[in-house]
């Protein structure tokens, strides 16, 4: 499976869509961040390949002779990367979705309409334009009304609401010690027992990082069986 992962706005989780959900349950697939400022899966200890939006051609002969790819198309390179995708004709039917991550906020609602109209425009079909409903804080259909009301009369994309991640801290704690949900849930050291036989006041630093790793794989486990729940939505 091939995913585009793509918003022309910043900020709502195009990286955590691509390292946290995509990545631990698409097998061996590649991931190609086209970034050139921001924050990519790289930055959480993935092995990514890394390029600017013009490199398109490079990008899409790789995609022709891959099985699995995640393209994390980072907001200041969308508009060339759509741009060169419909130079490059036909080439958006070398990805089987494309996935458009969106938060609760008005700008970003607005922008995310703009993404999938963009989108449509180049020639997807609705059902390869997959929207996940990002940092959801209690109710899909309250706080994306404008997204579902669109998806609903336009028929342009696939918005289900049980696409949906919910806001939880574990994903900055995981930003911040630049690693993966699934990194942590793979991870066997008992942090705990580590902590209780540490001198803390002689080693403040090295307790305060087993207590957070403790806390963050606490917090990994219920996240990760969430985000398989979510995958199975988004793609059904």
């Amino acid at each position: 499976m091939k995913v585009a992962v793509i918003n022309y706005c910043g900020t709502v989780g195009k990286t955590t869509i691509a390292a946290h959900l995509l990545a631990p349950r698409m097998g061996e697939a590649r991931i190609y961040a086209v970034e050139t400022i921001n924050e990519t899966a790289g930055d959480l200890g993935l092995d990514i390949e890394k390029m600017k939006g013009d490199k398109f051609g490079k990008l899409y002969k790789e995609l022709l002779m891959s099985d699995n790819a995640i393209v994390d198309v980072g907001a200041s390179n969308v508009e060339e990367f759509i741009d060169r995708m419909i130079k490059f004709e036909e080439s958006h039917l070398e990805f089987d979705y494309f996935v458009v991550p969106v938060t609760s906020g008005g700008k970003e609602q607005k922008e995310t309409l703009k993404t999938i109209q963009a989108l449509a425009g180049v020639g997807v079909a609705p059902n390869k334009i997959r929207v996940v409903f990002n940092r959801v804080d209690t109710d899909v259909a309250d706080e994306f009304a404008p997204i579902l009301g669109y998806a609903k009369t336009a028929k342009t994309c696939i918005a289900n609401p049980d696409a949906a991640i919910y806001e939880n801290e574990v994903f900055n704690l995981l930003s911040a010690k630049k690693t993966t949900i699934a990194a942590v849930v793979q991870d066997e050291t008992d942090y705990k027992a580590l902590l209780k036989g540490l001198d803390k006041d002689a080693d403040k630093k090295k307790a305060a990082h087993y207590a957070d790793m403790h806390a963050i794989k606490g917090l990994a486990r219920g996240v990760n069986r969430q985000l398989d729940g979510v995958f199975a939505a988004l793609f059904a």
